[in-house]
């Protein structure tokens, strides 16, 4: 049986001693200011970005890796003998999965499987994990990409954002919606629904109440949730509040390991600064 290597995008976002720890290779997306292009977490660190964003005044566009960056990855461990589970973005939110697929049709059959997490940031990279545990478990890769593919619905992803104009300048939250958010104070919680960002709840408030919304969430749910491990996840400018909700999941539940993780550069570029999200695995 041949040797099992994860790949996953630059938007995992999981930590680099994590992605060791797994042997978890990247194929980066790009953070385009107009002509530059840069890779996300290769060329480009979250402290370049928001610099750049301040002295350019512009928010960055995104892109997904070519077929050809995939293929250069793929090359290397087919070229090793290695079969592979490539874990990518939600296809709903980036081209990234279609090109992961156009280049591993490049190869020999039954070599490489591709994944739609049908998520983002650590809700791929929490499957990413979860296949790094198949690997260690001597799971080949069909069946790793199957139990990863069976466990994509059950991703719960929330993000508790600090401004709408990082979505809003991108394209992902309409002007109505910016303008009352900024009126009203109004906190949302992003979520994931089919693949896609949704508003999944409004706090109204300081972000204290949308994080303790969040931790309610979970804590009323415990019994229909994998406990195993939960991930926050933050960009830039908010670790007071990860402290804060790594402490109020440390109290209520003591023996889940907890992560947490800061986001790259393309979530970033989307998402803005101080924002913090609640990632777990329903049973």
């Amino acid at each position: 049986m041949r040797k099992v290597r994860i790949i996953t995008d630059s938007t995992n976002d999981l930590s680099t001693e994590i992605l060791q720890e797994y042997e978890i290779s990247i194929v980066p997306l790009y953070v385009d200011f107009g002509e530059e292009s840069y890779k996300d977490g290769q060329e480009l660190t979250t402290d370049s970005l928001f610099q750049m964003v301040d002295e350019k005044g512009i928010l960055p566009k995104t892109s997904a890796p070519s077929p050809y960056d995939f293929t250069e990855v793929y090359k290397e461990y087919i070229n090793q003998e290695f079969d592979i589970v490539m874990i990518t973005i939600s296809s709903e939110i980036s081209s990234t999965y279609q090109n992961a697929v156009l280049a591993a049709s490049e190869f020999p059959p039954d070599r490489i499987w591709v994944v739609d997490s049908r998520s983002l940031s650590t809700g791929i990279g929490i499957l990413v994990m979860a296949a790094g545990d198949c690997v260690r478990n001597g799971i080949r890769a069909k069946e790793v990409a199957e139990t990863i593919r069976e466990m994509t619905p059950r991703v719960n992803v929330s993000f508790v954002i600090d401004t709408l104009e990082y979505l809003y300048k991108g394209g992902r939250c309409n002007v109505v919606e910016n303008l009352i958010g900024s009126m009203l104070k109004i906190r949302p919680i992003i979520g994931l629904a089919d693949g896609k960002m949704i508003v999944k709840d409004k706090v109204r408030g300081d972000k204290k109440r949308a994080l303790d919304k969040m931790v309610r969430e979970l804590l009323q749910k415990n019994d229909s949730i994998d406990l195993s491990r939960v991930l926050i996840t933050s960009s830039q400018g908010s670790e007071e509040e990860v402290s804060y909700l790594k402490n109020c999941l440390k109290n209520e539940l003591p023996t889940t390991s907890i992560y947490t993780t800061s986001a790259g550069c393309v979530i970033s570029s989307h998402c803005g600064l101080k924002t913090v999200g609640l990632i777990y695995l329903r049973k």
